[in-house]
């Protein structure tokens, strides 16, 4: 029936490799968000992922290819018209995007989208701009609390974001507002990705701190993926992090919410040492919401250090007949101009102890062999109008 019988897949969010062949399309030159963290670490120790190959996949400073790598390892291309979250993951799992989500970047939101949202949340907005989340919390954090407005704002993503105190608005109030932003957004002028909830506690400028209660209110998936897929057949699709928001709960037979990367890890390494048969599905997000965003790349490299850490203590958990994916959904340079993620290829490191071979496989053009190499692993065909073939053959 299947060869692996537990399959972990890590999304080391933003993590990419380099430069795609059409980047300067999407305005991203010379992007590198692995290999320009590396030049600017004093050192960077990340034996774990060094051993499973990845200086041998992506040469970096301070960080030497290994003579045999335990992992196979390619780089992977994306396929989509886009550079976000959720456009590389649904590729991971078959579908592709041609039409990419709209930005607000440079203007905020129109005003007819502001009006209908103050009218049906009663509250007046504040905000409307593109912002780092925790510099508009010390810029209008204590006008929302003392006047009830509402903070609302964007990225370079397609995303529309609301903050609320926790303790003065009340975490449903703040849900609610953005159910009503999403139900608003699902217009064609107004599609963005997500709606996100920004929870946050304090009282003054400079004490204000986010909380790990966000919420992802996303669109749902344009079709069925491979994760319908396993569900239907019966199989665990265990998720860990945002994977529960970015497919809407899509295919999910159990979700964990991470309050950290950290935290992530050792949420799988506890899932490892439990029996279940399918497919645990991990997104670490801090690498991209509190480094790569905000072109810290030291803090973006002693993230990794840290996830190296956890990989560790994950490796020797795994079973013979497990399966370990890592790989990245887009990427977002540390070093490079802006806030905005960076079209660029991403790691795939596939690792079993019951494999016998290792090293480099062909660069693939899409994520979706990710997808579609976990479903021939369960013997399931992949949904109608998806993409991607197996590699299945190839981990042995």
């Amino acid at each position: 029936m299947y060869r692996y019988k537990r399959v972990f897949l890590i999304v080391m969010d933003s993590l990419g490799i380099g430069a795609m062949p059409d980047s300067d399309k999407f305005g991203d030159f010379g992007v590198d968000t692995l290999g320009h963290i590396a030049e600017k670490m004093d050192s960077f120790t990340i034996p774990n992922l060094r051993r499973l190959g990845m200086a041998n996949l992506k040469a970096m400073d301070k960080v030497d290819p290994v003579e045999s790598p335990l992992a196979y390892y390619a780089p992977l291309r994306e396929k989509s018209n886009g550079k976000d979250t959720m456009t590389g993951h649904w590729e991971m799992m078959g579908i592709e995007t041609t039409k990419p989500f709209i930005t607000f970047t440079e203007h905020g939101f129109p005003p007819e989208l502001i009006k209908e949202l103050e009218e049906r949340t009663g509250r007046h907005i504040i905000g409307n701009k593109a912002a780092s989340g925790t510099e508009i919390l010390d810029e209008l954090g204590e006008e929302e609390i003392e006047k009830g407005h509402l903070i609302v704002y964007t990225s370079a993503d397609s995303v529309l974001q609301i903050c609320g105190n926790e303790e003065t608005m009340g975490l449903e109030n703040l849900y609610h507002y953005c159910e009503i932003a999403r139900e608003l957004t699902m217009k064609d002028e107004w599609r963005v990705g997500r709606v996100i909830a920004r929870p946050y506690v304090g009282k003054k400028k400079g004490q204000f701190v986010r909380t790990s209660n966000r919420h992802d209110y996303a669109l749902e998936p344009t079709g069925k993926t491979v994760l319908n897929s396993l569900k239907d057949a019966g199989f665990d699709v265990i998720s860990v992090g945002k994977i529960n928001d970015i497919f809407v709960g899509q295919g999910i037979t159990e979700s964990n919410r991470s309050k950290s990367s950290v935290h992530g890890m050792e949420q799988t390494i506890e899932i490892a040492k439990r029996d279940f048969c399918g497919l645990c599905f991990v997104n670490l997000v801090d690498f991209d919401a509190l480094w790569g965003h905000r072109r810290n790349p030291i803090g973006y490299g002693q993230e990794i250090e840290r996830f190296d850490v956890k990989l560790g203590q994950l490796l020797p958990v795994l079973r013979e007949d497990d399966l370990l994916i890592i790989t990245a959904d887009h990427g977002n340079d540390p070093t490079y101009t802006g806030t905005d993620h960076t079209r660029e290829k991403v790691p795939f490191l596939a690792y079993s102890k019951k494999h016998k071979g290792s090293g480099p496989l062909p660069e693939e053009d899409s994520f979706a062999v990710i997808g579609a190499t976990i479903a021939d692993n369960f013997s399931l065909a992949m949904p109608e109008h998806t993409i991607g073939h197996s590699i299945l053959d190839s981990l042995r």
